[in-house]
């Protein structure tokens, strides 16, 4: 299977999927700048005129002139310069722009969905297997999959590395993993593995990278230290792997990896535990396993960024799912959102939690700006690309976040973020009228998620427009047994469907189904 697109410099348009690639990974931008950067290649070296691209990117839309010097702006940002330091977008006085980089039509291969192995050249990209435990105490765990995590963390800050996401990259065991397997199904060139056995105060790691393509080792090395070299040692390894991968591509972005570290590695640990509880869209009592674990990081280091922001979070999705004080968690969530952000503003888990607060809350044009902060940091935070979908979503602007759901299922193939891809894809179609295909991708998310309230009152509602009223009836009652407090009212006033037409079709398909 061949896809048609652009090539220039090291980037790749893909026009039919939607999404622009550099060295074979996604680059985060918008769709606007997509359409933008679609209809300037398509006559590259030729003048076009702004006219012109305000009906390419906004058809049968009247918007400001200022549009479209914002996103050529933001392109510009995401491009680069071209080879020989010039932009690629050149403004032409009082008539437009033109595309100035050399551009060459070319057909190239997808991944094949039905199989789940990739055929593309991945170009720089890695997945970051789980460390092996090897202690005698099965507790620590932990301990292992938190080096892997903060190892992708800090690979995912550059922009040129494609990194596979952590949710993807955990269902496979290091120990016995076939790397060819792995980096077939996840679409990377390396796989970066190791194992920790910590005893006392002391730790002894072993990390190791592999070619995907041939299991061949590209790089690999032993540390033997006390746990308060501990995050020296992520950024050791981090900064090994991508000496070992792209040398020179390392050496021009000159990148340093750290955020604020906690001041407690208990600190740390208690998130780490926590992780696994936050994105599964799960039961109450897991999100209140997950807010207990936090709070205690919290309690020892009270400016702990990445434990605030998952604090925040998991506060603004109870809101979300119907929690029956959900204004006052909405407020909670925002205040300790920004109290990470404050804390940590280089990390793009505080950007995307303010983000989803804001989506939650109806906040759009604020919801984008963070959300689009934590892209700019973090190109590779899949979760971010959905919930960026899910604003858009939200908005009524269904091709938009069409584009962030194929960005990160290229990020994220096999992680439970497929569960929010379906449930968003099934919002999409439901503002763009397809009732019967919401129903469709509503019920593959509640059949990975069976606690995914949003997505089942969505199901009951595009169930109840599409005529489907037993179906309806069957789904909105699992819907009110995850929120009990379900009604009409509730999202007339809470709901984070933006625009009132939009709720009032939403409420109708719900009334449909027999809410009142």
């Amino acid at each position: 299977m061949s896809n048609a697109g652009f090539k220039f410099g090291p980037f790749l348009l893909d026009t039919e999927m939607g999404t622009l690639f550099r060295h074979g990974s996604p680059v985060p931008v918008s769709y606007r700048s997509l359409m933008l950067l679609t209809a300037l290649v398509q006559k590259a070296g030729s003048v076009v005129s702004k006219d012109e691209l305000l009906e390419a990117v906004w058809p049968n839309m009247v918007v400001e002139e200022g549009n479209l010097s914002t996103q050529v702006a933001v392109l510009r940002k995401a491009l680069g310069a071209a080879p020989g330091g010039s932009d690629y977008i050149v403004n032409v006085p009082r008539i437009g722009y033109r595309f100035a980089g050399t551009v060459e039509r070319k057909a190239f291969a997808l991944a094949q969905p039905e199989s789940g192995i990739h055929e593309v050249d991945p170009g720089p990209s890695i997945a970051v297997l789980p460390f092996v435990n090897l202690a005698l105490d099965p507790e620590q765990q932990y301990f292992a999959e938190g080096l892997a995590e903060d190892i992708i963390t800090r690979l995912s800050r550059l922009p040129w590395l494609f990194v596979s996401a952590r949710n993807s990259s955990f269902t496979y065991q290091a120990k016995g993993a076939d790397i060819k397997r792995v980096g077939q199904e996840l679409g990377v060139r390396y796989v970066l593995s190791g194992s920790v056995r910590r005893s006392g105060e002391r730790l002894r790691v072993t990390a190791q990278l592999n070619m995907a393509d041939t299991g061949a080792q590209a790089w690999a090395d032993r540390y033997e230290l006390v746990l308060s070299d501990f995050f020296t040692l992520q950024d050791d390894i981090a900064e090994s792997v991508l000496a070992a991968i792209e040398p020179e591509l390392y050496r021009a972005e000159n990148e340093r990896f750290q955020s604020r570290a906690p001041q407690s590695l208990d600190a740390w640990g208690y998130v780490v535990r926590a992780m696994p509880f936050i994105w599964t869209w799960g039961s109450a009592e897991e999100i209140d396993l997950a807010q207990g674990l936090l709070r205690s990081a919290i309690a020892i280091d009270p400016t702990y960024a990445r434990a605030n922001s998952l604090l925040a979070w998991t506060n603004a999705a109870q809101a979300h799912s119907g929690h029956p004080l959900a204004v006052e968690r909405l407020a909670f969530a925002k205040s300790t959102a920004m109290l990470a952000m404050q804390a940590d503003p280089q990390d793009a888990w505080t950007h995307f939690a303010l983000g989803y607060v804001q989506m939650v809350s109806r906040k759009f044009e604020l919801a984008i700006e963070s959300l689009s902060a934590a892209l700019t940091l973090n190109p590779s935070l899949s979760l971010a690309h959905v919930i960026t979908g899910s604003a858009y979503a939200y908005n009524g602007m269904s091709k938009d976040a069409s584009h962030h759901l194929a960005i990160a299922s290229r990020l994220s193939p096999r992680d439970f973020t497929q569960a929010a891809n379906y449930s968003v894809t099934g919002l999409c179609r439901f503002v763009d009228g397809l009732f019967g295909e919401a129903m469709s991708f509503e019920r593959k998310a509640v059949q990975l998620r069976p606690h995914f309230g949003t997505a089942w009152r969505t199901y009951a509602a595009a169930a109840g427009l599409a005529g489907e009223i037993e179906t309806a009836q069957e789904t909105l009652a699992e819907a009110k047994r995850l929120q009990p407090s379900l009604s009409l009212e509730w999202v007339e006033r809470h709901h984070p469907i933006v625009k009132l037409q939009q709720r009032q079709i939403y409420c109708q398909g719900l009334r449909a189904a027999g809410l009142s």
